[in-house]
């Protein structure tokens, strides 16, 4: 089954003292294009879970983001610290009544915006517990975009199937006009001539003239390689994950015939009949677009060539280095 680079998933985990939320977006890309926002305890872990959805995903332009909820109850976000507070608020009551300025109305307005009263909360190092927890809540969340991306090449793979049925049908509706369109063009042909050329001519000359011209518009061989086409496009269908540029290819390939089939066509009604075998091609082409290619990380790496060490001839080598050059040997 064909995958699409267009999915979603979000998972939520539950712990004692906070709430772990994961959601992951992907849209369709040539290359895989990752933009991560974690949160700060998690950070370190940033490559890792990049990797795991390389892994899984291959390929689009995916959005992920893992943040945390406090529950009620929990400890504050950004504690006070009190002696700090009842030290600035000694120390401005001792510089009013010195200097004859009037005391703030708003007190902790005005202290809590003074230095050091938030105190930062000291950070906390990540437990192998809770990384499993998050974990757990990272693999959810691929596993279920991985599930829509499934769901929704197989909305794919129906409607591909579906449009190549309606080119195969209107492929079939071609074969009544052609025997009607060879004959309107003997007929004009030989109308033409009777009004030109007042003079008798060759009958067999012009019934070889006819067959040459005809034969130069038939579309039989076109329409041999569109329906094998479609029979190919339907079996990289079957091929499953990652065909998208192969379908892609054969989509081109069917453009082609059609094209050609319209420009030989000579005839109103086939011509109304490529038109709408176009219609239907256009609406493969944007699909396929969507769907999951071959991703470049299936294809081995070669090793370079190893080159020989020139210094072996010089500790006595007598290889094939060294007849090729003589000239390094001591």
């Amino acid at each position: 089954m064909i995958q699409s680079m267009t999915g979603y998933g979000k998972s939520t985990v539950e712990m004692p003292d906070k709430r772990i939320n994961v959601e992951i977006k992907s849209l369709n890309s040539k290359a895989l294009d990752l933009s991560a926002r974690i949160a700060p305890p998690y950070r370190e872990k940033e490559m890792e879970i990049r990797s795991e959805i390389a892994r899984a995903l291959e390929r689009g332009k995916v959005d992920f983001s893992l943040w945390i909820e406090k529950k009620e109850g929990a400890e504050l976000a950004t504690p006070i610290d009190q002696a700090m507070v009842k030290a600035y608020y000694d120390r401005i009551r001792e510089i009013s009544s010195a200097t004859g300025i009037p005391e703030p109305e708003d007190w902790f307005g005005t202290i809590l915006r003074l230095p050091d009263v938030l105190a930062k909360n000291e950070m906390q190092e990540l437990t192998d517990e809770e990384w499993a927890v998050a974990h757990q809540a990272v693999s959810q969340a691929i596993e279920a975009l991985v599930d829509f991306r499934r769901q929704e090449g197989a909305a794919l793979e129906k409607k591909f199937r579906e449009k190549i049925a309606n080119i195969s049908a209107l492929l079939s509706e071609v074969e009544p006009y052609e025997q009607e369109r060879v004959g309107k063009i003997k007929e004009r042909i030989t109308e033409t001539l009777e009004k030109t050329l007042s003079v008798d001519y060759d009958q067999n000359r012009l019934e070889q003239e006819l067959i040459y011209y005809i034969e130069k518009l038939d579309i039989n061989e076109e329409k041999q390689r569109l329906a094998n086409h479609l029979h190919y496009f339907l079996e990289t269908l079957e091929g499953g994950h990652g065909q998208g540029k192969k379908l892609g290819f054969i989509a081109q390939e069917m453009g082609r015939e059609i094209n050609t089939l319209g420009s030989k066509s000579n005839h109103a009604e086939m011509q109304k009949i490529v038109v709408r075998m176009k219609d239907e091609l256009e609406q493969i082409k944007e699909q396929v677009l969507n769907v999951m290619k071959e991703s470049d990380a299936r294809i081995p790496r070669i090793s370079p060539p190893v080159l020989p060490d020139i210094s072996a001839c010089a500790s006595g080598y007598h290889g094939p280095q060294a007849a090729i050059s003589p000239s390094l040997t001591p």
